[in-house]
């Protein structure tokens, strides 16, 4: 038997690992979380499906899916636990990790790319852009403990990219403005990246809170969203 941890990127398939395909190929069941493309699905043809995916307080726990996992290992040959991103960049992939190799079954972890990355790149920002960024943040909007203290994070010259921070986005705005960062601090909404359908949204951080967003949603906060920032860069290049 073998337990398989994977990956599947933030949404299009073509955007899937070549290892990650390969597993999937030979699943016997795939365990997969709710935002995971059916095109990525069909890449394991014999696999019996579980959806266990979650949304604001709906879905199975997160031990029950531990369970779940421990459960199916022991009973097939090859058992795949698909993620969307990366299972390790907000994904509770460690709690699984452990869990199963604490029941005595080994587990390969198969990377994917996180959505953090991929989003600002499929909606053409830099999200290190020269000048303007010297570092990156990547937050959840969302914490199983106490939560996120924005204003710490509201950081000048720091690029924030907050994944499931949708519904919480004018709290967030708020704390980033009482942080220190001005409220027409550039931002970029990427609803759905990488798929067809994806949409691109510029706003500002006073403005955010009301923004019609629809999850899955990446949030980038800073400069590097600004395109007239981006502009004088670009020119300060050419002088």
């Amino acid at each position: 038997m073998s337990v398989y941890l994977v990956g599947a990127g933030p949404g299009a398939p073509d955007l899937v690992t070549v290892r990650a395909r390969e597993v999937l190929a030979r699943a016997d069941v795939v365990v997969h979380d709710r935002l995971v493309d059916p095109r990525v699905l069909a890449l394991a043809p014999w696999a019996y499906f579980i959806d266990v995916g979650k949304s604001p307080g709906r879905g199975p726990s997160q031990e029950t899916i531990n369970q779940l996992l421990c459960d199916l290992a022991p009973r097939h040959t090859c058992v795949v636990r698909l993620k969307g991103g990366d299972p390790f960049v907000f994904g509770r992939g460690g709690e699984e990790v452990r869990a199963l190799r604490e029941a005595g079954y080994d587990v390969t972890v198969v990377a994917g790319i996180s959505s953090a990355l991929a989003a600002p790149l499929e909606a053409g920002i830099s999200i290190t852009e020269r000048t303007l960024s010297q570092a990156v943040t990547i937050v959840t909007g969302r914490s199983a403990r106490e939560g996120v203290d924005f204003r710490r994070l509201a950081q000048p010259g720091v690029t924030l990219v907050i994944l499931m921070g949708v519904q919480r986005r004018g709290e967030i705005a708020s704390e980033l403005i009482e942080g220190g960062l001005a409220a027409h601090t550039a931002v970029a909404v990427i609803e759905r990246a990488s798929h067809e359908d994806q949409r691109v949204q510029r706003v500002t951080l006073a403005s955010l809170g009301a923004a019609a967003v629809e999850s899955p949603a990446v949030i980038v906060v800073g400069e590097v969203c600004d395109e007239a920032a981006l502009a004088r860069v670009a020119l300060s290049e050419w002088s």
